[in-house]
């Protein structure tokens, strides 16, 4: 078992690296690691603390903002996480890019500064990576992560193709689909030219494009 002290200097960060629940917690909470984004599973903590830049930050503005509309125009019920952490106390924690809660049967949790607490809670039923420097940890173990955690949606954004890989997961298990099964009616393909849009063109001309799409969908 590696000793990890609180104040590690010289922690390995964006990797995964074997520590007790208590060593990911006093890291957690210690303030020189304010700016980093945690993950824990089965015994071992990530730490991410890769600047996110334009890119990224653009890829997942323009996601959401597809993700909303589309459940708006559907009259789907949604509420949309940026950052948030969750927590299985003891087993699993993450702090992905973007989660949404979708559907009419969820309970949102009390409105606070804590991680929310899965073991009072649903998981998120959709859950976003957006990746540049982490797409094989994304597609690889932060999966498993999300399996675990019974999470229905994953989806994995490549910033440097703007391509989205989208798993379904039932049943601890996950396989890639080419359209959303918690957004039914919304394709993957249909994400990633919003992705390609976004490199030319602004917010408001990628929402009209949106939204006379989907109003020719007939969703």
């Amino acid at each position: 078992m590696v000793n990890l002290p609180a104040t590690a200097q010289n922690l390995q960060t964006d990797t995964w690296i074997k520590a007790t629940w208590e060593e990911f917690l006093a890291l957690e909470n210690d303030p020189s690691w304010a700016e980093g984004k945690f993950y824990y599973d089965q015994g071992y903590l990530r730490i991410e603390t890769s600047p996110l830049g334009f890119a990224h930050s653009r890829d997942s503005s323009i996601i959401s903002t597809a993700i909303i509309l589309f459940a708006a125009l559907k009259n789907l019920r949604i509420v949309e996480l940026t950052n948030a952490s969750f927590r299985k106390a003891g087993a699993q924690e993450c702090q992905p890019d973007t989660a949404f809660y979708i559907g009419a049967d969820f309970s949102l949790p009390p409105r606070n500064n804590e991680p929310v607490n899965l073991d009072e809670f649903d998981p998120p039923t959709l859950v976003i990576e957006t990746a540049a420097s982490s797409l094989n940890d994304d597609l690889g173990r932060k999966r498993l992560l999300y399996e675990r955690l019974a999470v229905q949606e994953y989806w994995v954004v490549n910033v440097n193709t703007e391509e989205v890989i989208a798993f379904s997961i039932a049943n601890g298990r996950s396989g890639q689909v080419q359209e959303s099964e918690v957004l039914p009616g919304l394709s993957i393909s249909l994400i990633e030219e919003a992705l390609k849009r976004s490199q030319t063109e602004d917010d408001g001309a990628i929402t009209r494009w949106l939204l006379e799409t989907f109003k020719g969908a007939s969703i």
